[in-house]
């Protein structure tokens, strides 16, 4: 019954060493509702969720789920409760088609049991794509799928085991506008029929046009449920991160120097990059904007040597470089933070220190070969005060860290390298905004002390905010140019979406 009380949690608490991950925090919801959690890196909204969704246990604290007490101790036992969860990081098999992953675990089989019927399976999922409206081949592979679709699987796994709870953490930080406008159209479909849903995400707009109900969660603690449209996102934000956050801010106006340390002239690529041609400043914080598909990522990719060129030249300083792999541009003092962090920025099960130092080792170890621990643990000390990274201690592991703390163990990498040119590919992306405002600052004293900056973003008002100047491209082409004070999203908008001469 739409309405009615599906799920509460009273003085839930959790702790893990060194950390108070949950104090006593309170939820609820109801049947037809989407109720979003809101909350900063690191407040405790994952943890939540997995203890709802069986993950980890509660210390403390009462579950009541459809009037019954109930403790959940695993995830099957969750979806056999009925509550599903679609996770920020993907939980797919790449090998498996869609209708394998859809049904994992649950394929229909013969009547001997012992063979599966793929048929039964297809039909299965088809159906159920259908009635979701998700355009998508049953029979595709998973791994040869782009993260958005890939997205639409996971969305249609958590209907198939047909609960009355979906828990959505991020469901549309790899879509685009017309992904998430499909993916807004499930969810009211979902809600029509009296589904609860619980939705997380660092995209705080959406809220006023997806969810009934927000609660904010500081530090691990309950701070406040307030009715969406009694509310505004100014409010919410306060309530967050406990200050107020300037989000239309400008750059301020400095004096940028004329010296080019880094030229790309005429980059191609096989697939995508057609003649790209632009000027990095010493101490300049150069902007990409684009739609997805624009061809910023490969731009990026092309520069360090991790895609070959077809065509084009890059000079560092004024000298012409060759760089043929992503060691050459650590070499040459270029530094990537990739838009996927766990594939390509770290190693989720080292600790904190050995990530920071990863493109510094030759610096902590002696002659004989030996690893200077001291040093490496010092260095990584700084960096956590110095991003304000939340952890115990530099000792943890970096699979335990929130996703925004991974982020800024990223940066910190670069950071104890020393490059001379870094290359942010969407810095912020899964970070609330009190640590998007951290970064906003590090980024451009960063630039204030004479490094040089590439950022690629999706997010318009990140590039007006931190740009000096923005370039834009279409279709693997740069289409312009723009100083920020030029700049506004319409103008950006036009020369993302159509070539201008």
């Amino acid at each position: 019954m739409a309405g009615s009380q599906l799920l509460s949690l009273e003085g839930v608490s959790k702790e893990f060493p060194g950390v108070k991950a949950l104090d006593n925090v309170r939820f609820d919801l109801n049947a037809g509702e989407v109720h979003a959690i809101v909350g900063e890196n690191g407040a405790g909204k994952s943890t939540l969720m997995k203890i709802l969704s069986g993950i980890y246990k509660k210390d403390t604290g009462v579950i009541t789920y459809q009037g019954d007490h109930v403790n959940v101790s695993s995830p099957h036992e969750a979806q056999s409760l009925g509550i599903s969860i679609i996770h920020q990081e993907l939980n797919l098999m790449p090998h498996l088609t869609v209708a394998e992953n859809i049904f994992i675990g649950r394929e229909p089989r013969r009547k001997s049991r012992i063979f599966l019927n793929n048929s039964k399976l297809v039909k299965d999922a088809q159906a159920l794509l259908d009635e979701l409206n998700i355009v998508l081949d049953p029979k595709e592979l998973v791994g040869e799928m782009t993260i958005a679709r890939q997205q639409m699987v996971e969305i249609a796994k958590a209907v198939s085991y047909r609960g009355e709870v979906i828990i959505m953490d991020e469901p549309t930080s790899s879509l685009t506008p017309s992904e998430t406008e499909a993916l807004f159209k499930i969810i009211n479909s979902l809600k029509a029929n009296g589904k609860g849903i619980i939705y997380i995400s660092h995209r705080l707009e959406e809220l006023d046009v997806i969810s009934d109900r927000i609660t904010v969660i500081r530090d691990g603690q309950y701070v406040k449920t307030m009715k969406t449209k009694e509310t505004s996102i100014p409010e919410v934000i306060s309530l967050m991160v406990g200050r107020k956050v300037d989000q239309d801010q400008r750059p301020d106006k400095r004096a940028l120097s004329k010296d080019v340390v880094l030229k790309a002239e005429n980059i191609s690529t096989k697939k995508l990059l057609k003649d790209v041609s632009f000027e990095l400043r010493k101490g300049e914080i150069l902007g990409f904007a684009g739609l997805m598909g624009a061809g910023r990522t490969e731009l990026a990719r092309a520069l360090i040597g991790a895609d070959p060129k077809t065509s084009g030249k890059v000079w560092l300083k004024g000298q012409e470089i060759s760089i043929k792999n992503p060691h050459d541009a650590v070499q040459a003092g270029i530094g990537y933070l990739s838009e996927d962090r766990k594939r390509y920025g770290l190693l989720l099960i080292q600790d904190i220190t050995f990530n920071v130092i990863m493109a510094s080792i030759p610096k902590y170890v002696n002659k004989f070969g030996i690893f200077k621990k001291g040093p490496a643990a010092g260095i990584a000390r700084d960096s956590i005060a110095k991003l304000r990274i939340r952890t115990p201690s530099e000792k943890q592991f970096v699979k335990n860290l929130s996703g925004g703390n991974q982020q800024k163990v990223v940066i910190a990498k670069w950071l104890a390298r020393d490059c001379e040119i870094l290359i942010f590919d969407e810095p912020t992306r899964g970070i609330d905004v009190g640590a998007k405002d951290e970064i906003y600052k590090l980024l451009t004293q960063l630039a204030n002390e004479g490094k040089s900056i590439i950022m690629i973003s999706s997010e318009l008002p990140e590039v007006l905010r931190m740009s000096d100047r923005i370039a834009v491209m279409c279709e693997g082409r740069l289409t312009g140019i723009i100083e920020n004070k030029d700049a506004d999203q319409n103008l950006i908008m036009q020369y993302a979406t159509k070539f201008r001469d």
